[in-house]
């Protein structure tokens, strides 16, 4: 037996994950969710929060929680369990996050709410950094940083389907995304707006912790083929499939009843 196929191609690139607040969302549940989503594992997830949207009328509040609350975050070594935040992976990594970072602090369209400060001496360590951009389409709006750097936008509360257009049409990527709201309406416009913008979608939770298993993972677009690791939709890719058609009324002649002047 003679078994020649093509090879499989099962990838994961990477995702510019967002979290977009609706004007009626719970703040406290989504600053929770910012500071975890963002932030642990040092932001260095496929999944973990990297752009979010905040409506106008939320906005203040969430950020002033959000800059408190990693105001409390400590940062060391793994052999402390009580740091929140440790070294990233190598000295690479820390050189383009920093880099995005000290030009985000010369750049008008761009604030930095909280940390920022960067230090290789005993460690690749970066503090968890939120950037504020004016622009919609500000670089680290747009591209994976893959760190403990988190990009907010203030968009007009009233605007949430100009809001749905940016974080759909922002990012080639589409591999998870949250929605905040306590507007079921807001969910289900959103959920149906989103179809192609994350493979996995939360909905008032943080973009993060699938669970394998119950929460199959994958993304598509720039994030990969979305094969969905973690369930039985994934064991569609490793088969090779085929159809069988047996007739018991075979034709005998070529000529259709149409053809018949």
């Amino acid at each position: 037996m003679l078994l020649s196929t093509k090879p499989r191609i099962v990838g994961e690139t990477g995702g510019k994950d967002f979290v977009l607040v609706h004007k009626s969302a719970d703040v406290d549940a989504v600053v929770a969710a910012l500071a975890r989503g963002a932030f642990e594992y040092q932001g260095q997830k496929c999944s973990a929060a990297s752009r979010a949207y905040l409506p106008s009328n939320l906005a203040d509040r969430i950020k002033a929680k959000l800059v408190a609350e990693i105001q409390t975050m400590k940062m060391g070594t793994v052999e402390d369990f009580g740091n929140f935040i440790n070294a990233i992976i190598d000295e690479k990594s820390f050189d383009s996050l920093k880099k995005y970072i000290d030009n985000a602090k010369k750049d008008r369209r761009a604030k930095i709410l909280v940390g920022g400060n960067c230090n290789k001496k005993d460690g690749f360590f970066i503090e968890p950094t939120v950037i504020e951009a004016r622009d919609p389409n500000y670089v680290t709006m747009c591209e994976e940083l893959f760190g403990p750097v988190l990009t907010i936008y203030t968009y007009p509360a009233d605007d949430f389907e100009k809001a749905l257009k940016l974080v759909d049409t922002t990012s080639p990527y589409a591999l998870t995304g949250a929605v905040f709201a306590q507007d079921r309406a807001a969910v289900s416009r959103a959920t149906e707006y989103l179809l192609h913008a994350a493979g996995n979608f939360y909905v008032n939770d943080k973009p993060t912790g699938a669970v394998v298993g119950q929460q199959p993972f994958g993304g598509a677009r720039a994030s990969g083929t979305n094969d969905k690791a973690g369930s039985m939709l994934n064991l569609y890719r490793w088969l090779s499939a085929r159809t069988i058609k047996e007739t018991f009324n075979p034709p005998t002649d070529y000529r259709y009843p149409f053809l018949a002047s």
